[in-house]
């Protein structure tokens, strides 16, 4: 299958709220024989306002936000055009999984498209650093890394590359950064065929769970606390091994005695669940975790110290137990039932919703219409779509893109709205003017002792332009 690679740049750090500015990508078949490549930029949306730390890091200028050919939402019609041509292939990146996956679906979302285009069938994804963790977990020879302040090998995507001898000079630039990603995942194939088509096995979500109903043992790969660690693990029962609310894979880590916890009741288990080291271990089986053969997990402490039949006999109990399991599952709800009562009661915004409610296939069916149409007819085309976030969501799209087909009392409404966002003077879920001042103002010190002349010049630049927004908005 081919390999899609790709990397975003975006206004902010905030998925919810900020915009993708930039995308770039790499198509590769599986010997890594470029097929395709694609950049693109586009103007900020109308009414955003975006963190400078974002645009300083991606080094974005103003005129790149605001006079580039591109608008947001043409630049989301390009993306959806390229990723469908290239499908079917498994779509990657850097830390995509955390941050650019999830930007680009509420992005799609937010912009009347199919947000799950790079992992809906017959599309797979996976995620480039879990990928390079995992290659080093099995042997750190396989890369070369800086070793940072507490003893820790560095997973950064420039530091990585740079320290495997790939010139880094224009990182985070979206095609750039694509490229470094293709560049690391061809040297970690080269120097480790074997495992190499072992970790695509979980690029899937129902792939990865027949993975944890199928196996007896498995070494599960996770990182935390900068250290990328494998774990010797046994899956639960079979027909009870799945999250009851999440739908995630349990697994119990084989260094524990088990004998003790089969006899527990679901209150004891509750207990023992907040006890360190963790017994029970997660498995994200729609985030591409990395599931390796058992004999992986074997060579490690402490798996490597106990008696190679004691293990066994362990992983033989727990797959057979059916109750256990079953208290396990019921242990595990009862908990995700108390997070979901103590959570905030806030409201959630449209624009966060993505995962609250799921758009109806009947209103996913209208979305190709929908952006056919001329702009005119989009405006009455959204009486078609039962789901009131996308017909507040097209709404913005036409304020942003067409105002002049809106009638006067909608545009009044939504440009209201905006300014009511971006001239809050309380802390929001979004970066409103007040917060952009006050982050230019303490980067304007810290680049001042720097005797930085470039950024300083930028966060003036930037100042300006968000002055010339609030302008705009100040007397709706």
């Amino acid at each position: 299958m081919n390999l899609a690679i790709w990397d975003i740049e975006s206004s902010s750090a905030i998925t919810d709220f900020g915009s993708i500015i930039e995308i770039g990508g790499v198509l590769v078949d599986e010997n890594f024989k470029e097929k395709d490549r694609f950049n693109l930029r586009c103007r900020l949306p109308e009414g955003e306002i975006p963190q400078a730390m974002a645009l300083i890091v991606n080094k974005t200028s103003i005129d790149q936000l605001t006079k580039v050919n591109l608008s947001h939402y043409q630049m989301l019609g390009e993306i959806e055009k390229i990723f469908k041509k290239w499908s079917p292939a498994i779509f990657l990146g850097w830390s995509n999984i955390g941050f650019d996956d999830e930007m680009l679906r509420k992005e799609f979302f937010k912009g009347i498209r199919y947000p799950y285009i790079t992992n809906a069938s017959p599309n797979k994804r996976h995620d480039g650093i879990n990928i390079a963790r995992a290659a080093y977990a099995v042997d750190p020879k396989v890369l070369e890394t800086e070793i940072n302040e507490k003893n820790n090998p560095v997973f950064k995507l420039e530091s990585l590359s740079r320290m495997n001898g790939f010139d880094t000079s224009d990182a985070h630039s979206a095609l750039f950064d694509a490229t470094l990603t293709m560049k690391i995942l061809g040297l970690i194939k080269k120097k480790q065929p074997k495992t190499w088509d072992i970790f695509f096995k979980t690029a899937n979500k129902l792939d990865t769970e027949t993975i944890i109903k199928k196996e007896n043992i498995i070494t599960l790969n996770e990182y935390f606390y900068g250290k990328s660690r494998l774990y010797l693990c046994a899956p639960l029962h079979p027909k009870h091994c799945i999250h009851p609310v999440y739908q995630w894979g349990q697994a119990i880590d084989l260094r524990v005695d088990v004998e003790p916890l089969l006899k527990m009741s679901i209150n004891e288990i509750k207990m023992e669940m907040k006890k360190t080291p963790k017994f029970l271990r997660t498995i994200r089986s729609n985030k591409a975790p990395i599931i390796l053969g058992p004999e992986f997990g074997m060579k490690e402490d402490p798996y490597n110290t106990i008696d190679a039949n004691l293990i066994k006999k362990r992983a033989q109990l727990i797959k057979n137990n059916e109750k256990f399991s079953i208290n396990i599952l019921a242990a595990l709800r009862e908990i995700a039932e108390e997070r979901e009562q103590s959570k905030s009661q806030e409201d959630i915004y449209a624009e966060e919703s993505i995962y609250t409610k799921f758009t109806s296939n009947k209103d996913t069916a209208l979305f190709s219409a929908w952006h056919a149409a001329s702009w005119k007819d989009k405006l009455k085309l959204l009486d078609k779509f039962e789901d009131k976030r996308l017909v507040g969501f097209g709404k913005k799209i036409i304020y942003q893109e067409a105002p002049e087909v809106l009638p006067p009392d909608i545009f009044k409404k939504i440009k209201k709205e905006i300014a009511k966002r971006i001239l809050s003077e309380k802390k929001e879920k979004w970066w409103t003017v007040s917060a952009c001042f006050v982050e230019i103002d303490t980067l304007r010190d810290k680049y001042s002792d720097e005797n930085d002349e470039e950024k300083l010049k930028f966060l003036d630049q930037l100042n300006e332009f968000v002055i010339s927004i609030q302008k705009k908005y100040e007397n709706v």
